[in-house]
């Protein structure tokens, strides 16, 4: 049983991904900030497939599976 349906597309999977990977960064390079450590959000998102943010809005980024054919 999954907790959220996969809402993140690949396109922003990989975004996500690089975003968090560069905030990451800044923990130790850079302003050496630990707010760098919300980098983790993203990545695990993109990982995921999965956005609680996007659940809650009722938005995707994911190709419709399903799309009926006209």
């Amino acid at each position: 049983m999954k907790l959220f349906a996969a809402n993140v597309g690949s396109t922003d999977r990989v975004l996500r991904i690089a975003v968090g990977l560069g905030a990451l960064c800044l923990t130790q390079w850079g302003p050496a900030t630990p707010w760098g450590y919300l980098g983790l959000v993203p990545i695990i998102t993109g990982l995921a497939g999965a956005c609680p943010l996007y659940s809650l809005l009722g938005f995707s980024t994911c190709p419709l599976k399903n799309a009926p054919t006209h």
